[in-house]
């Protein structure tokens, strides 16, 4: 008997089915029973709705992340996938309860087509740009790496809040090439060989450093302060550009070269000549350490908190503050009821 025979047997006998009526049924000779279907999807770990469709359901939650990616073995990997749930969780339990969450536009498909609905020099308000695109972003320290997911049907990307405004950056343009391509799913645990990791990572590349632009720059005769705008202007690192660069076979002059050996902070406080007074530099890294939520988001749980529905709790921890020293409009509390009325009230 085959293995796939005997993993259809194994299957039948897990769901209370004769292996007969099972193959019967994958015939087309027979129907499966409601209960049937919900018994394979649970052995199964499957989407029922796939089952019955053939489509994935589009309201079930499925996550993808950003991989870490070794470059010596080829292995992707989310090594804080388990620590990351519970963070996860929080900002699920914040949108279920917002009340009704608004739906969202349909995306750009393309690199193109997302830089010109966001704007030029959209880099230093990434953020502010992804909502006005209906993209919720969610900014904490306390996640590992960046993650996508649908709440209903509204899309959220949730990074970490670490001050490195380039590699936060690239994450959000790869978060959002997995929304445009419509990957759902994409993790080590669901399986998959990397193909829409590297999809999102080539979106990201087009979406920062877009082709056109890149081979347009001559690489031997650029001169360091205008390599630092560059990055700076991209709002990538010095690894991101050089890595581009290899992509597209652009080979810099030795001094270029060395320059993006460098680390970006350096590149930039030796070689970047800053347009305005004050240190945008540390501006930009103070930014990309802040907590953030969807405006909507709040205000909605201010609403259901003064309307007696929620309590602040979600809310405080949002603001990442203490909610017993957070004020927000609140029901009044009901009347306490002395001993003496509670004894005439009762007889």
């Amino acid at each position: 008997m085959s293995s796939a025979a005997i993993q259809q047997k194994q299957l039948a006998a897990s769901v209370g089915m004769t292996p007969d009526a099972l193959s019967r049924a994958l015939n087309g000779q027979r129907g499966f029973a409601a209960v049937e279907l919900a018994d394979i999807a649970r052995v199964l770990d499957a989407d029922i709705h796939e089952l019955i469709t053939g489509e994935p359901d589009p309201l079930r939650f499925t996550l993808s992340a950003r991989h870490s990616f070794d470059h010596a073995t080829g292995a992707r990997s989310v090594d804080g996938a388990a620590r990351d749930e519970p963070v996860l969780e929080n900002i699920r339990l914040a949108y279920a309860q917002a009340g009704e969450i608004p739906p969202n536009r349909e995306l750009p498909a393309t690199p193109a087509a997302a830089r010109e609905l966001l704007g030029d020099g959209f880099v230093p308000d990434f953020v502010q740009c992804l909502e006005g695109l209906d993209v919720d972003v969610v900014v904490v320290g306390e996640l590992s790496t960046a993650y996508t997911f649908l709440e209903g049907e509204r899309s959220v990307i949730a990074i970490q809040a670490t001050g490195n405004w380039f590699h936060q950056n690239w994450s959000l343009a790869h978060e959002l090439g997995h929304l445009a391509l419509g990957h759902r799913g994409v993790i080590v645990e669901n399986g998959g060989d990397g193909r829409d990791e590297a999809a999102a990572n080539a979106f990201a590349a087009e979406l920062l450093l877009p082709e056109r632009e890149m081979v347009a720059i001559d690489w031997r005769s650029i001169s360091l302060p205008e390599l630092a705008d560059l990055v700076w202007e991209a709002g990538v690192s010095t690894r991101a550009l050089r890595s581009r660069m290899d992509t597209l076979r652009l080979e810099p002059s030795e001094r270029v070269g060395a320059a993006l050996e460098l680390k970006t902070q350096t590149l930039l406080r030796k070689h970047w000549r800053a347009t305005r007074a004050g240190d945008p530099i540390t501006e930009r890294t103070t930014a990309a350490t802040a907590r953030a939520f969807p405006v909507w988001l709040r205000a909605a749980h201010l609403d259901e908190i003064a309307a007696g529905r929620i309590g602040k709790g979600t809310l405080a921890w949002m603001l990442e503050v203490d909610p017993e020293l957070l004020q927000v409009d609140e029901p009044a509390p009901p009347d306490q009821i002395s001993g003496a009325d509670l004894e005439a009230l009762l007889g």
